[in-house]
């Protein structure tokens, strides 16, 4: 039996504290994926936690560095399930440090107002990433 990969990404809003936006990334390969969006972030290396992983992935693929708030509970303990081998998981993150910018894997950014679900919905997202973003729109649109 093969290991489940531990994949992270970020759910990067404008403010942890009042979230109004949301960056998310368009995909430039595999070409499955290509053109569509998802949630920046990458596979944990051996040694890593999910935490720096997630710091080193985003300071890779944006330039940017920034502190991790929640995470979005998926209600497994191994994150969202990406396919039979992959299981991400996801916190809310707010950039801190540089401007994001599209470095590796991605062609283009972009901000997505968390008010109008229907915009964020309209994006084509990797299948996967889908019900995450739902679920997130869910939390922001839910007063804790």
């Amino acid at each position: 039996m093969t290991a489940v990969i531990n994949v992270v990404g970020a759910a990067i809003v404008d403010s942890l504290d009042a979230p109004e936006r949301l960056l998310v990334a368009r995909r430039t390969a595999p070409p499955q994926f290509a053109g569509m969006w998802e949630f920046p972030g990458g596979k944990v290396e051996s040694g890593e936690t999910p935490e720096n992983a997630l710091h080193r992935e985003l300071a890779e693929e944006l330039g940017i560095e920034v502190q991790l708030g929640l995470e979005l509970e998926s209600g497994n303990a191994a994150g969202w399930a990406l396919n039979e081998r992959a299981c991400m998981r996801v916190w809310f993150a707010e950039v801190t440090a540089g401007q994001p910018a599209a470095l590796e894997d991605h062609d283009e950014l972009r901000w997505v107002p968390l008010a109008d679900q229907g915009e964020a919905l309209a994006l084509p997202w990797i299948p996967a990433d889908l019900p995450i973003v739902r679920a997130l729109l869910e939390r922001v649109s839910t007063p804790a």
